[in-house]
């Protein structure tokens, strides 16, 4: 599936917003947001997206696929099932939750042990900054277990399979760069257009104020 398709799906069914004004998670601004809250509902099309990604790595012997918590858990779910199907064998689904004080990852609930000393495909719908995955790879490692690639559905980062922990592939279905902007230097913020407030980071009130924004806006 090339990245037109890829592309065209998630926006056919509204997971990708143009020409908005959205507050990243990050803290910056920018015009264009990937709802990945939007595809989960459709499941076709969840699958659809997993079982390429599941064909591409269907001679990787993979044991287990493993994701962040939350909205990763769909995609390990998928992902594990289309493997199942093409390759005969049982791939289990499984994922990693953030510590109590977020720096890092925990695979417990005895996921753990269903990794340990197999081989493990992690997968992410956003790539962005690589930090989730990249506390989730180095969790699988600490098992140990055998990190043997990474696949998302956007990578809107640009980033390397490097700058994850040196795996060795990382595979997306679409590259989406994202233009971002401190909130001092944003042209949206100094054209006074409202903040969509229904997708991103949560806006405190006094910055709602600040802009004068008293609902969210969907452009």
């Amino acid at each position: 599936m090339k990245d037109g398709n890829v592309l065209g799906l998630l926006t056919e069914i509204g997971a990708i917003l143009n020409d908005s004004h959205i507050v990243y998670t990050s803290g910056r601004h920018g015009a264009a947001y990937i709802n990945k809250d939007a595809l989960y509902p459709h499941t076709q099309v969840t699958s659809q997206l997993c079982l390429e990604i599941a064909r591409h790595f269907a001679a990787a012997q993979v044991d287990v696929v493993l994701a962040p918590a939350i909205g990763g858990v769909i995609l390990s779910q998928w992902v594990a099932y289309h493997l199942t199907q093409l390759t005969q064998r049982e791939v289990l689904g499984v994922y990693a939750e953030k510590s109590p004080d977020h720096q890092s990852f925990l695979i417990q609930r005895g996921y753990d042990l269903l990794c340990q000393s197999k081989r493990i495909l992690v997968v992410e719908d956003i790539i962005t900054t690589g930090g989730s995955i990249r506390k989730v790879i180095a969790a699988a490692r600490a098992i140990p277990s055998e990190v043997i690639g990474v696949a998302a559905l956007c990578n809107r980062g640009g980033i390397t399979a490097q700058e994850i922990g040196n795996v060795s592939e990382l595979f997306v279905l679409a590259d989406l760069p994202l233009e971002s902007w401190e909130q001092q230097d944003c042209p949206l913020c100094k054209k006074n257009i409202p903040i969509n407030t229904s997708v991103g980071k949560q806006i405190s009130t006094s910055s709602l104020r600040k802009f004068g924004q008293n609902e969210a806006l969907l452009i």
